[in-house]
């Protein structure tokens, strides 16, 4: 999963964008136009560059995660009545000033950003109508998506905020008092949801309460936030060395842990109690329609969460086939669920150590790049690092996962593999795992699309969740064809890692919307899979935190699938996969129904 596509967030439906690094927003021209089209082109531009700046005022974190410093001090407000009116009337403005734009007279490139933008704030007007919205707020944190454990990444000096400057850290010691008061507000807005039923479940919760127990104990020299005073520059005077990390240590001692114990306490005594014991959404007031609305959001597309439940039931039977056949070929006698017993337990499929785990990744990295030139003519410049997931968050996290650098290289993408409860980690789909979170799925995805500065910024730093995480799984489909998967347990890895995502489909649409418990959706993916306990376990309780996210890889990743080969079947020798790549890639994450236009399009072009 990235962390920074799609996806990764803060609190409610104030998400932050993680993967959103910036460069300064395209100037907007004050030349008269020359000829209608070119004014409607100009009126376009004029509109994203202007709701692009006024969406960086209002979340000012987002600027950060691109790399955009004039509003580094402020943290934002997120939670308020206030915040919320002003997110709706920004995309009521939006559309209105969008429907004067004359579409018919745009280029098709800019049709293409003209339709996303439409479908991208009108679904978001919805999601800020009342009754959404309260949910939203009244749900600030999890142990998924919390600001509490997002900001202290943020934080660390080893995350997206720079601390290369004294001006960095202070404005670090400024973000501090924004992130305590957000605390504090939550909890307000926590209350205010139990008070009519909308509350966390209660493993949720005991899960946070884990976490901020897990950052108390760090005390100050241990604590993620002193990470900067760890390693300030070699630059910095004695005297602001001496400041600096009395204004940290402070920060730590009097502010956040302060913070974190409030809000620590105020979980375990009086929000538990009150903590529903069902896991679904549809079992609270209103979660029946929310779901369907982030189910919409999270596929771009209009399925329901019955016809999804139904297309992950038939992809499990149909990859299960598969994995018969690997089982058949390396000569195991005995039943599938028997084989996925022996590749969780046998010794041979388990990592040596957590170093040896980081060398395996890079050494997949290597052949790797050896190959991406057969497919891809277009790559990034960014530069890929990677990195264990740090031990705060490692027992929630998921198996890896990837953060986006800036589009100028000052900071690297970073894929992260987790080694927590190694014994609990196997081998086989190693390489898989590679593909979808590294190259050539999130770092080259999300990195071509911040290094094209002539898109608008929503295209170049946002994306949806189906298109940002359907071309990830995509990737994975590229083993064979980049020289990876002849080894039949990787294959079956691979087999195993789509299986995962198929098995999505039906355990959080049953979750949400069937009525499953968590013992029931881990049981069914230990049922159907060769995943450990503790990974099951993590998944399981990802989707119960974050409803719908889970759904968007398989529809995202069948619909480019069905696309190429419609392409193929279309064009036969006059087909180029790196052209095809090319399209998919070139103008950002684009909605399903918009990508396929796209497409379509681009084979009757090729036609001629």
């Amino acid at each position: 999963m990235s962390k920074s596509s799609i996806l990764c967030a803060a609190a409610g439906l104030a998400l932050l964008s993680a993967c959103a690094q910036q460069s300064q927003p395209p100037a907007v021209s004050s030349a008269p136009a020359i000829a209608p089209a070119a004014s409607a082109a100009g009126q376009l531009r004029a509109l994203l560059a202007q709701s692009d700046e006024a969406d960086l005022k209002r979340n000012p974190l987002n600027a950060l995660y691109r790399g955009d410093m004039r509003y580094a001090g402020q943290f934002g407000d997120h939670l308020s009545d206030a915040y919320l009116a002003a997110e709706r009337a920004a995309a009521e403005e939006d559309l209105r000033r969008l429907a004067e734009v004359d579409r018919s007279r745009l280029s098709p490139t800019d049709q293409v950003i003209h339709d996303t933008f439409k479908w991208q704030r009108t679904l978001d007007l919805r999601g800020l109508q009342p009754d959404f919205a309260l949910i939203g707020v009244q749900l600030p944190i999890d142990h998924f998506n919390g600001m509490h454990i997002y900001f202290p990444d943020l934080s660390s000096g080893e995350g997206a905020a720079p601390y290369k400057t004294v001006a960095d850290y202070d404005h670090g010691l400024s973000r501090i008092d924004g992130f305590v008061a957000f605390l504090d507000a939550a909890a307000v807005r926590m209350r205010e949801g139990a008070a009519r039923g909308v509350t966390q479940p209660r493993l949720v919760v005991e899960n946070m309460i884990g976490q901020l127990d897990t950052l108390i104990a760090q005390g100050v020299d241990k604590s993620t936030f002193y990470g900067p005073i760890r390693n300030m520059p070699e630059g910095f005077t004695d005297a602001e060395k001496a400041r600096l990390t009395q204004a940290y240590r402070e920060a730590i001692s009097g502010k956040i842990d302060p913070a974190y114990k409030r809000l620590r306490d105020f979980l375990k005594t009086e929000y538990l109690p009150r903590a529903r014991a069902s896991v679904g959404l549809s079992q609270m007031p209103g979660g029946a329609d929310y779901y369907a609305y982030l189910v919409e959001r999270q596929t771009t597309t209009e399925m329901t969460p019955d016809e999804i439940h139904q297309l992950g039931l038939s992809e499990v039977a149909r990859i299960k086939k598969g994995m018969e056949e690997i089982k058949n070929q390396v000569g195991f006698k005995e039943p599938l669920a028997k084989f996925f017993d022996y590749i969780r337990t046998d010794p041979k499929f388990k990592p040596e150590s957590a170093k040896a785990l980081g060398d395996g990744y890079r050494a997949i990295g290597e052949r790797v790049a050896a190959a991406v030139p057969k497919l891809f003519s277009t790559v990034p410049e960014a530069p890929l690092e990677i990195r264990p997931v740090p031990s705060y968050i490692e027992k929630t996290s998921a198996g890896a996962y990837y953060m986006a650098g800036t589009p100028d290289g000052s900071r690297p993408g970073i894929f992260y593999y987790n080694s927590y409860d190694l014994p609990s980690r196997t081998t086989p789909g190693m390489e898989t795992l590679y593909l979808h979170e590294a190259v050539p799925g999130h770092h080259f995805q999300i990195s071509l699309a911040q290094e094209n500065d002539e898109l608008p910024n929503f295209l170049r730093f946002d994306g949806n969740t189906a298109y940002v995480e359907g071309w990830a799984l995509y990737s994975e489909s590229l083993g064979r064809e980049l020289g990876l998967l002849t080894d039949p347990y990787q294959r079956f890895g691979s087999y195993d890692d789509e299986m995962m995502r198929a098995m999505r489909l039906v355990v959080d649409t049953g979750i949400h919307a069937k009525g499953w418990t968590r013992d029931q959706a881990i049981a069914y993916m230990l049922a159907n899979s060769s995943m450990g306990r503790t990974d099951a376990t993590a998944e399981v309780e990802r989707y119960i935190a974050y409803p719908g996210q889970a759904l968007s890889y398989k529809v995202g990743q069948i619909t480019i699938r069905r696309l190429r080969d419609r392409a193929e079947a279309a064009l036969g020798a006059r087909f180029d996969i790196r052209a095809f790549h090319d399209q998919v890639l070139t103008t950002g994450a684009l909605p399903m129904e918009i990508l396929e236009a796209k497409i379509d399009n681009w084979i009757a072009s090729q036609k001629g």
